[in-house]
């Protein structure tokens, strides 16, 4: 598998015990409400540059759209979608 041009194949991460600063644990329907989440990229596309197989990055929950290889359910998500790099 090879992304094409500026997209990215990324594999959302699940966010356990998401912790405010106060301590307080978010429940699931909370949780919807964090604009970004945590994702490890799958295959980057082949005009990406910044970005490489198997980092962790967090994206705009809203982008993208979904797909399916290998029964393996993964997102596809655009180069500019990408908000941070760890």
């Amino acid at each position: 598998m090879k992304a094409v041009g500026k997209y990215i194949v990324i594999k959302p991460l699940e966010e356990q015990n998401v912790k405010t600063e106060g301590g307080l644990i978010l429940g699931e329907k909370q949780r919807e409400d964090i604009r970004f989440r945590q994702a490890l990229v799958i295959e980057p596309g082949s005009d990406v540059k910044v970005l490489k197989k198997d980092q962790i990055i967090y994206y705009d929950q809203n982008a993208g759209f979904g797909i399916e290889i290998n029964n393996k359910k993964l997102k596809v998500i655009k180069e500019f979608d990408v908000v941070v790099i760890l």
